[in-house]
């Protein structure tokens, strides 16, 4: 004679139970980084490692709440060459009142500065530095022009390094010196529309009568 089984009552296990749980409470630790931990027996254990892709989509947002503030207009490139974003001031509707800025971000969690022989080649470059991204009152952004940013690297001797023969040089935390050679160049959004109007000016006067 076949048995017949009482079918079992389902019991959710306790590790599966979350109707207790409280949604988003771990959020704002979440967007600060994820901490990557290696188990492997040969390398060390670490827990310092910040996810390098959410530091610079927080420094993005973070320079683009700046330019946006400055009333400048903001685009992103659909292909990633080497151009972050496009700051741009539109004045009016000749074209001739039309001013772009090409801006690459460099966004660190500290206060990293580093400096790449090809940005040479793009004109009007923008090198915006976003430090501190995870604070979003005691942030700095600085923006420096390729040559700007050679001839802090030559007043500090540092295009006499070997690395610079190879066409970059970098550091992870800035020193008090570099930190005062940089402040003239510490941006709010007065200083954008400046920096941006400038341009515009010198545009209209290169421009033929």
């Amino acid at each position: 004679m076949k048995k017949t089984h009482k079918p079992r009552k389902q019991e959710m296990r306790k590790e599966y139970d979350f109707s207790g749980g409280v949604r988003g409470s771990h959020a704002a630790r979440y967007a600060e980084g994820n901490t990557v931990v290696l188990l492997d027996s040969e390398r060390p254990h670490t827990s310092d490692s910040k996810d390098s892709q959410l530091t610079e989509l927080a420094g993005k947002h973070l320079l683009i709440a700046q330019l946006t503030a400055a009333g400048l207009e903001v685009a992103v490139p659909v292909r990633d060459r080497g151009i972050d974003l496009i700051a741009y001031l539109d004045r009016g509707t000749p074209s001739r009142n039309f001013v772009a800025y090409p801006i690459q971000l460099k966004a660190n969690a500290g206060e990293g500065f580093s400096l790449d022989k090809k940005y040479e080649k793009t004109a009007n470059l923008i090198l915006a530095y976003v430090w501190h991204v995870t604070d979003p009152v005691g942030y700095s952004i600085y923006a420096l022009s390729y040559r700007e940013a050679l001839a802090i690297l030559h007043r500090k001797g540092h295009t006499a390094a070997k690395c610079w023969e190879n066409g970059r040089w970098n550091i992870s935390k800035a020193d008090k010196q570099l930190v005062q050679m940089l402040e003239p160049y510490k941006m709010n959004s007065k200083k954008w529309v400046e920096r941006v109007s400038s341009a515009l000016l010198e545009e209209s006067d290169a421009r033929p009568a």
